[in-house]
């Protein structure tokens, strides 16, 4: 971690003097992402399944009849249970985006799903997006552990150097979970995408790999038991314990 923050900050020219990026003579390609399941303490991340996990991710987004929580997502929540289930279809035969379930650990059923796409192998960059949180998820220690399985598995596990988060740029709710689970922002795309017939303007966040370990320490410290009362309430918040790993590094 050192040695690449240090290698960061110098200046490299070439022969003709001009400036340029530092370098990476041992990088590679990376791998796409593997299809198998992540475990973890509050739920498991899975390869999205519709005849396994329907039932329960439709139970479980039936408790936002009103289809709030997909206002901003590229599809509306379908009109009823055989909708849902060939909508379900359409998104697993995907291969980019990759569709993953998020698996209550306690119930075994699925309460939300979250996909990683726009993976280029090449450069080690990956996005997690489609980003669907049922009522059942939200606001649990499940719901920003699923988002640390994912970050283990693009940094820990593949190697890639840049995980993003981008979302419209009027959607506040998703800004404000993108810098609570330390991405940052990195600016607007004005008019870079049209979706329900209407103008997107969006909002770029993202995290490094040099940012990584204190970004999993942080994690590991609010997700243990240790960090919660007995009726579930945090002790410590994230957003303090990711600032405090940070200043450990010293300046940027």
């Amino acid at each position: 971690m050192f040695h690449v923050k240090q290698v960061m900050s110098k200046s490299y020219t070439n022969t003709l003097g001009h400036p340029i990026g530092f370098p990476l003579p041992e990088w590679t390609p990376r791998s796409l992402p593997p299809r198998t399941t992540i475990p973890g303490r509050y739920c498991h991340i899975e390869l999205l399944n519709p005849e396994k996990q329907g039932d329960a991710l439709h139970a479980a987004d039936m408790m936002d009849p009103d289809g709030a929580n997909w206002t901003y997502l590229f599809q509306d929540l379908p009109t009823d249970r055989s909708a849902y289930q060939e909508y379900l279809q359409t998104i697993a035969a995907s291969n980019d985006p990759l569709f993953h379930a998020i698996v209550d650990a306690r119930t075994g059923e699925a309460v939300g799903m979250a996909a990683l796409m726009r993976i280029d192998v090449k450069n080690g960059a990956i996005e997690v997006g489609n980003i669907r949180y049922s009522p059942r998820l939200q606001r649990t220690p499940a719901a920003t552990e699923a988002m640390f399985l994912l970050m283990k598995r693009v940094f820990d596990e593949l190697g890639y150097r840049r995980y993003e988060w981008k979302c419209d740029s009027l959607n506040a709710p998703s800004k404000s979970a993108a810098r609570r689970l330390g991405f940052v922002y990195e600016g607007e795309f004005r008019q870079a995408v049209v979706y329900k017939q209407r103008n997107r303007d969006t909002s770029w966040f993202a995290m490094i790999d040099s940012e990584w370990p204190a970004l999993k320490a942080a994690y590991e410290a609010w997700l243990s038991p240790d960090n919660f009362t007995p009726d579930g309430q945090q002790k410590q918040r994230l957003a303090d314990l990711i600032a405090a790993e940070k200043s450990k590094l010293g300046p940027s």
